[in-house]
């Protein structure tokens, strides 16, 4: 498991990279309830180099009433500029 700040770090630099550097509004204390609280609301897949967390991959499952199968629904997926053109976003894609 990786620490909420990281996840939290790579969320702000999305923002900044859809040009929203402000529009971020959730907390660490958020991050961590929705995702590793008794009833998790999202589940955050990380990309690794060298140890260090360069990317991730949040999701959170959906249901269709339509079909009557579960799903998922891809709320972001971001890679630092340094570590694209890796594969790692497909990586990423490809766990899910």
């Amino acid at each position: 498991m990786y620490d909420v700040p990281v996840i939290l770090q790579l969320i702000r630099e999305l923002a900044v990279y859809e040009r929203e550097p402000n529009a971020v509004e959730a907390t660490e204390a958020m991050l961590h309830a929705a995702l590793f609280g008794a009833e998790p609301a999202a589940r955050c897949h990380v990309a690794l180099v060298g140890g260090a967390v360069v990317g991730f991959a949040l999701w959170f499952p959906t249901f269709s009433t339509w079909t009557g199968r579960g799903g998922l629904w891809l709320e972001d997926l971001f890679v630092r500029p340094a570590a694209r053109g890796s594969g790692l976003g497909r990586e990423l894609l490809i766990e899910l």
